[in-house]
């Protein structure tokens, strides 16, 4: 297949901690297996900012990072397995993953054994990379098989999902990465019957989108906890039935077992990453109850349990990456939850030209945003 290199732009991370800059790259390869999108909208994610500030090292600096994105196929690669697709279908960009592991196989690719490199590495399994700066410089790209934090960008053919609605493409972004692991962690992961009760800790994208999955399942009992008002109040209606601030009811799980008549919840969806709520597991938790790590903590902190109570109280700790979807079929079915009403992510997107991007990084610090997506 001929490739003419494409010359576009992108926000280029030159070293950490040095901002996203727009500058001009150049598109030197396409592979096969691989689709040529033009992106017309990007979500701004925690995992995006964790990369500008040199949070995963062994990405190779300059680098594209960006890996919710939502744009227009401009190029197929011959190879491309999914014969659906064609150029001019709007998609939705998502994960990155091999295919052939036992785990991409029996339909979890979240948990594909070259996660971390096909995703977090920001380059190809070979650790081959496709763009360069005008003056030949290489730049990672491919985070999360995307990097959609370009105009026109070189994708892995397993991230893209078509769009059957173009224009609510806008929307959309958050869906590949944060509303899908939001929503996938309660449907697809946990799967609670509406009689259990269930909390979030933090009311981010991610946090909100399981909220709203919570209500579509017929949750009963669902408790919102985060740190602002405001979230606590939106996630009311999107249905938290009970709300909690740290900032005002210190001993959370005093409340949450309060709220719970002395058992504690069933199900946990750990969002913040914070390493105070790390630390009391277990303590939220009823016999038999199970939290879903889904927050990033810090690298290196060690999660201290009591393996006596853990293992007397059936109590489970697991990870969940991607809310257990398969994007192919889990984006679709969130975009219809959408369009029917049930999934209304689109009260908490707030999209930014891309001239505005200093801007959105400020709301997304500040608490003002919850999911801040750019257009180009």
């Amino acid at each position: 297949m001929g490739f003419t290199p494409v010359t576009t732009e992108a926000l280029v991370v030159l070293e950490p901690h040095t901002g996203f800059q727009r500058l001009p790259i150049i598109l030197n390869e396409m592979r096969d297996n691989e689709v040529l999108v033009e992106v017309l909208y990007s979500g701004i994610c925690h995992t995006d900012i964790v990369g500008e500030d040199g949070g995963f090292p062994p990405v190779h600096y300059p680098a594209i990072f960006g890996h919710e994105g939502a744009g227009i196929i401009r190029q197929l690669g011959s190879a491309v397995k999914d014969k659906s697709l064609a150029v001019g279908n709007s998609v939705i960009l998502s994960f990155n993953s091999c295919g052939s592991c036992k785990s991409c196989e029996t339909g979890f690719p979240g948990s594909c054994f070259s996660h971390t490199p096909l995703n977090q590495h920001s380059g190809r399994i070979d650790q081959t990379h496709l763009a360069t700066l005008e003056d030949g410089v290489t730049v990672s790209s491919q985070f999360f098989g995307q990097s959609s934090f370009a105009r026109m960008t070189d994708v892995s053919e397993r991230c893209v999902v078509k769009c059957p609605y173009p224009e609510s493409l806008s929307i959309y972004p958050g869906l590949g990465c944060g509303f899908q692991t939001g929503a996938g962690t309660i449907l697809n992961a946990l799967k609670p019957k509406p009689e259990d009760t269930v909390a979030v800790f933090g009311l981010g994208s991610v946090g909100m989108a399981a909220v709203m999955a919570t209500k579509y399942a017929g949750i009963q009992k669902v408790i919102g906890i985060d740190l602002m008002d405001s979230k606590i109040e939106l996630a009311k209606q999107f249905g938290a039935t009970h709300t909690i601030n740290p900032r005002t009811t210190p001993d959370v799980v005093k409340e949450i077992h309060s709220l719970t008549n002395g058992s504690g919840v069933d199900y946990l969806i750990e969002c913040t990453g914070s390493t105070k709520v790390y630390d009391n597991l277990v303590d939220f938790l009823s016999c038999r109850g199970i939290v879903a790590l889904v927050g990033v903590p810090p690298v290196g902190h060690d999660l201290k349990l009591d393996t006596t109570r853990m293992l007397l109280e059936n109590k489970v700790v697991r990870g969940v990456v991607q809310g257990d979807s398969v994007a192919q079929k889990f984006i679709p079915e969130m975009i219809e939850m959408h369009r029917a009403g049930h999934f209304p992510i689109d009260r908490i997107c707030t999209i930014y030209p891309v001239e505005h991007l200093e801007q959105a990084l400020e709301d997304i610090h500040t608490g003002k945003v919850i999911k801040a997506i750019f257009a180009w």
